[in-house]
């Protein structure tokens, strides 16, 4: 069997080479060959990869899809239980006597609102108040904290920290991390963990053990669904993935893939850096920055708590409003089907999300860009998220997508609606 293997890389960011390696039957290699880099999940996942269909995530394989086709794993996802490896994302423990007043310095929102064992999202942003990053920070202690984020994030950290009494360590390959999403999750945590799960709110943190390895457990995910995501020591990652398929037979748990989550977090109305937006530090022109206020994250910036970076900036936009909105688009479908059946073709469902950005018009005139468009099973629509300009924001608002069939471009009408798209009430109720 022919695998992608090993990778070589500096933090984790510059792919440098890509090497493809002979395994046998059983997924090792053999005496005198390279083993492949993966995850911590690998030796489990590879296995489990029927499609052999990877993607490159922070200097790490993952699974693009574990069968040919992306179904069942999108259908575990929405109506029973999916594991999700998400061990590349940057992890980073924060701690020392100014930890607080670092993170405060940081972030848009206030961390002193933050309790022990509760989790935020939060942006962070450069001086002149444009997005660098988003990611979640977990308050474990009075000044310690674990933070993710999508991109690496250790130099602008200890940039902002001079002058504090602060201890920043890159921890993300000695801690990975497992997303267990779906209306079973909770109930298969139940079984298989010894953490009080059924009294753990949205966005908190309870401590537990999984087969015999101590974890942490957050109610978070990126689904938009019922979910828990569990941290874990990189070596003992194996054991907590054995213990939770074996346990979770009786509830249906299914790996899944990137594909069927990117289709999840669409749905949910999520954003994705390099794809919905662009860090600061990679933007080439003005028109790729954006304030947290452009891209659905105006809600994270409190401008009312102590200084912190952007804060000047961000305080003048307040005041004379963004010129940018993110919004959500209900794609006509019966236009679509008219398009096609114009060509004399049959109408064309997308098997998967596209972050391909497409142009958005209103009254023939260019207001933006849709930057996430998927078909939603759940929903049975094409939506998508898109940056329009403020005017065009307004909630029933009619606006125009274009959609090449046949290499012929058209446009097709879009209804601006609210976001998320799919919002089950199992999100953040209590278990029972």
């Amino acid at each position: 069997m022919l695998v992608i293997g090993g990778i070589s890389h500096d933090n984790r960011v510059s792919l440098l080479s890509v090497r493809y390696e002979k395994l046998g039957n059983t997924g090792k290699a053999t005496r005198g060959e390279l083993v492949p880099v993966g995850t911590a999940f690998h030796e489990r996942t590879l296995a489990l990869c029927e499609s052999l269909n990877y993607r490159e995530w922070s200097g790490y394989y993952t699974v693009g899809v574990y069968e040919m086709h992306h179904e069942h794993e999108y259908n575990a996802i929405r109506n029973s239980a999916a594991l999700i490896d998400i061990s590349p994302l940057f992890k980073y423990r924060i701690t020392g006597r100014d930890a607080t007043r670092f993170v405060n310095r940081v972030i848009t929102r206030d961390i002193q609102k933050v309790a022990q064992d509760q989790v935020i999202y939060c942006c962070w942003c450069d001086p002149q108040g444009h997005v660098i990053d988003d990611g979640t920070i977990t308050r474990l202690g009075e000044n310690e904290y674990r933070w993710t984020a999508a991109d690496p994030s250790l130099r602008w950290f200890q940039q902002n920290s001079l002058g504090l009494d602060v201890q920043i360590a890159d921890i993300s390959e000695q801690m990975a991390a497992l997303a267990v999403q779906g209306p079973t999750s909770g109930r298969l945590l139940q079984a298989v963990s010894t953490a009080p799960i059924a009294g753990l709110k949205y966005f908190r943190v309870t401590r537990g053990k999984i087969g015999g390895v101590a974890v942490d457990i957050s109610r978070t995910g990126y689904t938009g669904d019922l979910g828990y995501e569990i941290w874990m020591p990189w070596k003992d990652a194996v054991k907590v993935w054995d213990a939770i398929v074996t346990k979770g037979k009786a509830f249906e748990v299914h790996p899944a893939g990137m594909i069927a989550l990117d289709m999840a977090r669409i749905e949910a109305g999520l954003i994705l850096i390099e794809v919905d937006y662009i860090s600061s530090k990679r933007a080439m022109i003005e028109q790729q920055k954006y304030a947290p206020s452009e891209i659905g994250l105006g809600k994270l910036v409190d401008l009312k708590k102590e200084n912190f970076v952007g804060r000047e900036a961000l305080a003048a936009e307040a005041k004379k409003g963004a010129a940018r909105s993110l919004v959500g688009l209900e794609i006509n479908w019966n236009e679509v089907e008219a398009l096609y059946e114009k060509a004399g073709l049959a109408p064309q469902v997308p098997s998967m999300a596209s972050r391909v950005a497409v142009p958005v018009y209103r009254n023939g005139k260019h207001v933006g860009k849709a930057t996430s468009t998927t078909w939603s099973p759940t929903l049975k629509k094409m939506i998508a998220l898109a940056c329009v300009s403020r005017e065009c924001a307004a909630l029933g608002s009619t606006l125009q997508v274009e959609m090449t069939v046949e290499a012929v471009r058209h446009t097709v009408s879009a209804k601006v609606v609210a976001t998320p798209f799919f919002n089950p009430a199992r999100k953040t109720a209590l278990l029972a």
